[in-house]
């Protein structure tokens, strides 16, 4: 008669499968303190350098991978059509500023005109006085015979003459008063041309200063392109300047994990390339998710949904004082891990 198979090894093999299930299911569905992401990089605002004008290169300073330092020049436009420009611009601004202060002067000069035609008026007025009482004279002794017709035709001629030389000087003086708004109409127009000058004599200066390319801050250069003799247009590329020193990681984090994060939550950064664990901080929290942002909005039009877990991509800083720093560079792979136990984020 066979002995029967013992039941305790079915029983055991169930126990671990069970385990095994519960153990899955708990590491799934248990909440944790830590929330982990493998969908994270390393990156940083880069500033990509191009030139403002159109020239040749002359120079580049610079080469691949190499560290500069804010205000260190990176390459050169070759700058003599600029220089002419700025010394044409300077001496139209010369012309101008000699015209207005020509008109300027003229307008400060007129008070005195006006002042020698009163004068002048004056004067006029006072000899048609005398010719007319003159004329008056001669004319009564004209009449009594006292005196000849020829004298009395004099007298008459000369109060005619004062008469004319008072009208010329009244109107000497009429044209001295309106040439006053003249002149200030011509000053303004003067001024505004110098103005014009002026802003021209600006622009080429800095249009001169373009020919110049440095760095606006600290940084490593990458991406060059640029090639001394090369004809370079405004807006054109020529190499970027990554600060090396703002680098911070972007997590993209599926929803759920955003639960219980918030800034300033402890995060254990792996970084692939060196194997290395860094220490780290949650900077911020994106205010939406990268498809928000996108060109075609994920909008459903039609009767079908398939939901799908969105990411956001949480900023996280390197605490500083890590000697591993040094050694990152941007996008490379990372593996972060957020501790959110202090912190409630829904709450919060």
């Amino acid at each position: 008669m066979a002995r029967p198979r013992p039941v305790w090894p079915w029983i055991v093999g169930a126990v671990i499968v069970i385990g095994f299930i519960v153990v899955v299911l708990v590491i799934i569905f248990a909440p944790s303190r830590y929330v982990w992401t493998d969908d994270a990089y390393i990156t940083v605002h880069y500033t990509t350098i191009a030139p403002r004008i159109s020239g040749p290169l002359v120079a580049v300073a610079v080469t691949d991978n190499e560290v500069v330092h804010q205000g260190q020049l990176l390459a050169a436009i070759d700058d003599r059509d600029y220089r002419a420009a700025l010394a044409q611009a300077e001496a139209q601004l010369r012309s101008a500023d000699a015209q207005a202060e020509n008109v300027a002067a003229e307008l400060d000069r007129q008070p005195s005109l006006i002042a020698q035609a009163q004068a002048q008026l004056g004067s006029a007025n006072a000899r048609f006085a005398f010719a007319e009482l003159n004329e008056t004279r001669y004319r009564d002794a004209a009449a009594t015979g006292a005196d000849t017709y020829q004298d009395r035709q004099q007298a008459d001629m000369q109060l005619r003459q004062a008469r004319a030389e008072v009208e010329n000087d009244t109107a000497s003086l009429n044209a001295a008063d309106q040439q006053v708004p003249v002149l200030q109409a011509q000053l303004k127009a003067a001024q505004a041309v110098a103005a014009a000058d002026k802003a021209a004599t600006t622009q080429a200066r800095l249009d001169l200063s373009y020919t110049r390319l440095v760095a606006p801050l600290d940084g490593m250069i990458g991406e060059l392109s640029a090639q001394m003799g090369n004809y370079v247009a405004p807006g054109a590329a020529l190499m970027a300047l990554v600060p090396l020193k703002e680098i911070y990681v972007e997590a993209n984090y599926r929803e759920p994990a955003l639960k219980h994060m918030q800034p300033g939550d402890h995060v254990r950064i792996h970084v692939d390339a060196y194997d290395v664990v860094l220490d780290g901080v949650v900077d911020s929290i994106p205010p939406s998710s990268g498809a928000a942002f996108s060109p075609i909005q994920p909008n459903n039009a039609t009767g079908n949904f398939t939901k799908i877990v969105q990411r956001l991509p949480v900023k996280i800083v390197f605490l500083p004082g890590q000697k591993a720093l040094a050694a990152l560079r941007m996008g490379m792979s990372v593996e972060t891990t957020v501790d959110t136990s202090s912190s409630n984020g829904a709450a919060h």
